[in-house]
């Protein structure tokens, strides 16, 4: 399970009126409807890297909330080399764009829509996922380091203008490594959680503190936070080593 899917949960949850969306290509499976019906949300479908189904969406969505957009959570990554087992050092060009288009401007090209379109309320929050691997190196995570990377920065810059102009807050949330359909696609990913739940004084995050900590960021309680990363992972981004990583070294 998705940790998108946690969100729109805890939304509803919370009294949220929401759409869903997902690429035509992933709604054939159908999953997506059993959470539609659960929430009570519309499912529009989308490709995040068309213009025209990017601006269709937000007109449909504006037209079923009745008005403008208060919050969107930005929640893909795709990268072909990774699914194809493609080494970083091995990079296929073709796919390496597809990785950055999917994941990372598809933002862009969200947010330019939005803007263009007056689309978010003054004072709405749009929130990423992202990893850690934007900012350090983690082998196996290959070209989508790269897009998040890129990710990170598309918020921050558009953060500046949407702020500017409309008091709309955009910023990315870095979440523990999670056992998701995403993530479990990454070589070595299981070890990897176990790894970072060992570097972390307070253990992973997982999908659905993640999802608390998106709603969050919605709300107004955080009206005046924009243009950040925020590390929501237990406090592995600021530890270099623990007594429980030593400790499996000396056992050994």
């Amino acid at each position: 399970m998705s940790i998108a899917w946690k969100v729109a949960e805890q939304a509803h949850a919370q009294g949220a009126k929401f759409v869903l969306t997902n690429a035509p290509i992933a709604m054939r499976m159908g999953e997506i409807n059993n959470l539609a019906e659960k929430t009570g949300a519309k499912v529009i479908a989308a490709d995040a890297t068309s213009d025209a189904d990017l601006k269709n969406l937000l007109e449909q969505a504006q037209q079923e909330l009745g008005g403008k957009i208060d919050f969107i959570l930005h929640s893909i990554g795709m990268s072909p080399n990774v699914r194809k087992g493609i080494h970083y050092t091995e990079t296929n060009y073709d796919f390496y764009h597809k990785t950055l288009d999917i994941s990372a401007v598809s933002l862009h090209k969200t947010l330019k829509l939005a803007y263009e379109m007056d689309a978010i309320n003054d004072w709405g929050s749009v929130v990423a996922l992202t990893y850690i691997a934007a900012q350090r190196v983690f082998p196996d995570y290959n070209d989508m380091a790269d897009a998040k990377s890129l990710l990170e920065s598309i918020a921050r810059s558009f953060g500046y203008h949407y702020g500017v102009k409309k008091k709309v807050r955009i910023n990315t949330i870095s979440q523990s490594p999670t056992m998701t359909t995403a993530g479990s696609g990454v070589k070595g990913f299981t070890e990897f959680v176990n790894f970072a739940d060992d570097m972390s004084p307070l253990g992973n995050a997982n999908a659905l503190d993640c999802a608390n900590y998106c709603i969050s960021m919605f709300s107004d309680l955080t009206k005046y936070v924009t243009m950040q990363n925020l590390f929501h992972d237990g406090g592995f981004s600021n530890v270099g080593v623990t007594e429980k990583v030593i400790n499996r070294f000396i056992n050994s």
